[in-house]
């Protein structure tokens, strides 16, 4: 059984879950799909083609599935997914994609969204990420797994942030983050590597060692940036620094933060 308060809307083909909770003036689209245990607190708005995972919870005045904010955007059918436990706080947007960016915007589970952050169109944002107050994801980011972006952040349209990552306060990204770097400043710059989030996670001494190592030497290497982590990618066996090798070989759309 689910709760649904008298007070809101739930239109004709929207689909709810076993134990759901919709409290007072929410207002769920006919394409809306809630997910067991889902829990929407006051005046939340969920619409357009949208899956909520499983235990999710929304605080109040959330605008989730909307349409993006793109002029090109026409009104084609794009879709939102966000997966499980993932706890959306007050006045967070999130927007389908579009046509021309593949279509579905993508929230992986367990992440922290706080209050005021957007996530744009097409973004693809992966498990346990943290968005913290006030910062914006632009259309087509890519924001791996155990990410954080500190408040009042922005991030570039295009821009991956690779695997445990995180972004200082007040930072401006424009271009991609390898994994498991440091980036701050008004203008974010690569300052190092997140030596908290990787020692919280536990990650061996061992490994560590070797990311310092492969940062100096991505640092201050001879050749261009992607010249350095290629020559670490022949020489490692971490594979910590084989997902930076990877991700900085793989290309981008918008160059790299290398380090200062």
């Amino acid at each position: 059984m689910s709760r649904i308060h008298p007070s809101a809307i739930v239109e004709e083909g929207a689909e709810i879950g076993e134990g759901c909770v919709i409290g007072p003036f929410c207002l769920v689209g006919p394409e809306v799909r809630l997910g067991p245990g889902v829990e929407l607190k006051s005046h939340v708005v969920v619409t357009g083609n949208t899956e909520i995972g499983a235990e999710t919870v929304i605080f109040s005045f959330s605008v989730i599935g909307e349409v993006p904010q793109d002029l090109k955007f026409k009104g084609e059918q794009t879709r939102l997914i966000v997966g499980a436990r993932n706890r959306i706080r007050e006045h967070v947007t999130m927007n389908t994609g579009t046509e021309g960016g593949g279509g579905v915007t993508r929230v992986g589970d367990d992440g922290l969204f706080m209050a005021g952050c957007h996530i744009a169109h097409d973004a693809q944002v992966g498990n346990r990420v943290i968005v913290v107050n006030n910062s914006a994801i632009a259309g087509h980011c890519i924001l791996e797994d155990d990410v954080i972006v500190g408040g009042l952040c922005g991030v570039h349209q295009f821009v991956r942030i690779g695997q445990g990552a995180i972004i200082g306060a007040l930072s401006m990204v424009t271009n991609d983050v390898i994994p498991h770097g440091l980036v701050q400043g008004p203008r974010g710059v690569l300052d190092g590597l997140n030596l908290v989030g990787l020692k919280r996670r536990g990650v061996g001494r061992a490994d560590i060692t070797a990311l310092r190592a492969a940062f100096q030497m991505l640092a201050q290497g001879e050749g261009a940036f992607q010249d350095r982590a290629r020559r670490l990618g022949e020489e490692t066996q971490s594979d910590y620094v084989r997902q930076i090798v990877d991700f900085v070989t793989a290309g981008s759309d918008r160059s790299f933060l290398t380090p200062g």
